[in-house]
């Protein structure tokens, strides 16, 4: 049988310096990622992003500007682990400019993530991703950076 994704939305927001925004995870430490979450039933692509920023980063969607989105990028979760009836998402990540007088806005709570840090794309580490993502990290770096990973 095929297995069943669920529909996912990602932030990568970029400041004027060229750096994107990558985010501790409160679950794993050590382990970085983007902005993302589930959409919800008939709710846009767009919508769901919005909403997402917002729960995980407080960051209004006025506070950026969508540039460049790609997708779909899927990954399956760990073995036996399902959410929502699915065995893996199907992720739309979505490219951003930060508004910087809105930099100052982002904050995490520590339920999703614990901090936060701006760093060149060139310079993210691979292994800083839980290992079920690292494909879809080598996928989206290449296609929004032309970045390697290894």
């Amino acid at each position: 049988m095929d297995p069943v994704y669920r529909k996912n939305v990602a932030l990568i927001l970029r400041r004027q310096t060229g750096e994107i925004l990558v985010c501790e995870r409160s679950d794993f430490e050590n382990s970085w990622q983007f902005p993302q979450g589930g959409a919800k039933h008939e709710e846009s692509a767009l919508d769901a992003l919005a909403r997402e920023v917002s729960e995980e980063i407080s960051l209004p969607a006025e506070s950026y500007t969508v540039v460049d989105q790609k997708g779909p990028y899927r990954y399956l979760f760990r073995s036996g682990y399902r959410k929502e009836a699915c065995d893996g998402q199907e992720q739309t990540y979505f490219l951003a400019d930060l508004v910087e007088e809105a930099h100052h806005l982002i904050c995490v709570d520590g339920l999703e993530f614990t901090r936060f840090k701006w760093v060149i794309p060139s310079s993210f580490q691979l292994t800083w991703v839980t290992p079920i993502k690292r494909d879809v990290y080598v996928q989206i770096f290449r296609d929004f950076f032309g970045v390697v990973l290894s």
